[in-house]
């Protein structure tokens, strides 16, 4: 790893909590010598190395649920894409230049910079971000929930959306036309929708409980989405399935009749063959 060059030139010394000391790092340096470190994750705040610090087990559940929820939606509608692999993307704000890295980005298919399969970084401003709260310090969960927030608010990211296992920070923000942000307001049975991703959705008490694909596929509040060829193709296989019994009913309720028809033939004295 490059040795950083510090303030008070103790780049020798090991921070205790494995964040970097502070240092003053150029952004060329940044991209050129700590973007790609194949051990740590860093991000660059101003001419700040800042470390980008991991989420606990339940906390990367619930991000993976959300994220196998969105995808499915994506492929339902396919107008946009998802960006994780600690891709990062600049953000050029009024008094200072940050580069983040969120632990998801989406971009708009209708994005003004499209977004590459070559890509690296991403050149643009992502329509929407995720982070999966890190909460190993304080300073970690300032970064998410205040620093990060405002950076965001600021670089015209539209959505910003905070999860965290535990609920304690878990937060979902739009911004407004004074381009900061404001809580996005569920509506009924806690569901928040998305206005970057229309007919995006999901209930909050769901990223906690992370429910089945096959519980999904049949809640009015995610089948629209969650593999709707699935739910159609069931759906077809039922109507079917009660044409079948139906039909098995209609035979046996005629040959009831029939065999009623026989016996009273017989009663008769008359064989019902002799009438064939």
């Amino acid at each position: 790893m490059p040795t950083l060059q510090t303030l008070d030139d103790t780049s020798s010394q090991t921070d205790t909590n494995h964040h970097p000391p502070k240092s003053v790092v150029s952004e060329s340096d940044y991209w050129e010598k700590y973007y790609h470190d194949p051990e740590m994750t860093y991000e660059w705040n101003n001419g700040e190395l800042e470390e980008k610090a991991m989420s606990d087990f339940i906390t990367y559940l619930m991000y993976k649920w959300f994220f196998e929820l969105l995808e499915h939606y994506l492929r339902t509608k396919p107008i946009a894409k998802t960006v994780g692999l600690n891709i990062g993307f600049r953000l050029v704000l009024p008094h200072k230049i940050t580069i983040r890295r969120p632990d998801l980005g989406v971009v708009l298919n209708n994005n003004p910079v499209p977004l590459s399969l070559d890509d690296k970084s991403y050149k643009g401003t992502f329509d929407l971000c995720v982070e999966a709260i890190s909460d190993s310090s304080k300073a970690d969960i300032e970064r998410d929930t205040i620093s990060k927030k405002n950076e965001y608010a600021a670089g015209g990211v539209k959505e910003y959306y905070i999860l965290d296992g535990h609920s304690r920070y878990t937060a979902f923000y739009r911004l407004n036309a004074q381009r900061v942000y404001a809580p996005i307001k569920p509506v009924k049975e806690d569901i928040i929708k998305s206005m970057v991703l229309p007919g995006f959705q999901f209930r909050i008490g769901d990223l906690y409980h992370r429910p089945s694909i096959e519980e999904m596929i049949d809640d009015p509040v995610y089948q629209e989405f969650v593999l709707p060829g699935y739910r159609q193709a069931k759906q077809q296989a039922e109507v079917e399935a009660l044409a079948r019994y139906q039909a098995e009913q209609r035979a046996e309720q005629q040959r009831l009749r029939a065999d009623k028809f026989a016996e009273q033939l017989r009663a008769l004295g008359i064989n019902p063959d002799d009438l064939l």
